[in-house]
């Protein structure tokens, strides 16, 4: 079996491997400050859960991340990966300035991955909206239900597509 033959698991990043909780308040004000936010990034702990997952269906799958991170993150968000030892995969980011709500980006990437006859076996992903979404795609999904998530990051991320 070669690589790309293999099914993708496909992993979001905050609130399912990344603990963002230690960040979310720069969101709680107004102006949000995205620049602070994201530059914490680096300091997320890990989710047991969610490192329990990914090294699990890295036996049988080829990982994949697919975040709403911005592009300028990508050297950070490598760092952190591999500082943690979790399995290298391809990561699609949100180019800097696109703005559309998760449940848009991401489940615009899961069809064309699946346009392109690449076996999605799972998305996991804490945003309830994409997972909606994706099931409704026909996507299997499991939901990242193991992290805090304070209202301002939810509605910065269907408002303002910015995670």
């Amino acid at each position: 079996m070669t690589h790309s033959s293999r099914p993708l698991a496909v992993f979001d990043l905050d609130g399912t491997l990344a603990d963002t909780a230690h960040r979310q308040h720069f969101l709680e004000r107004r102006p949000r400050d995205w620049n602070a936010f994201f530059g914490a990034a680096p300091q997320d702990p890990p989710l047991p859960e969610g490192v329990r997952m990914v090294l699990e269906s890295a036996r049988e799958c080829e990982v994949a991340y697919l975040t709403g991170r911005p592009e300028r993150c990508r050297r950070d968000t490598l760092a952190w990966l591999a500082a943690r030892d979790l399995p290298e995969g391809r990561i699609w980011m949100r180019r800097d300035n696109d703005r559309r709500p998760a449940r848009h980006t991401k489940l615009e990437i899961l069809k064309r991955l699946a346009a392109q006859g690449r076996e999605i076996r799972m998305l996991v992903d804490d945003d309830e909206l994409v997972c909606v979404a994706a099931e409704q795609a026909g996507f299997r999904v499991v939901r990242a239900r193991w992290a805090a998530t304070s209202a301002a990051l939810r509605d910065a991320q269907e408002r303002e597509g910015r995670t």
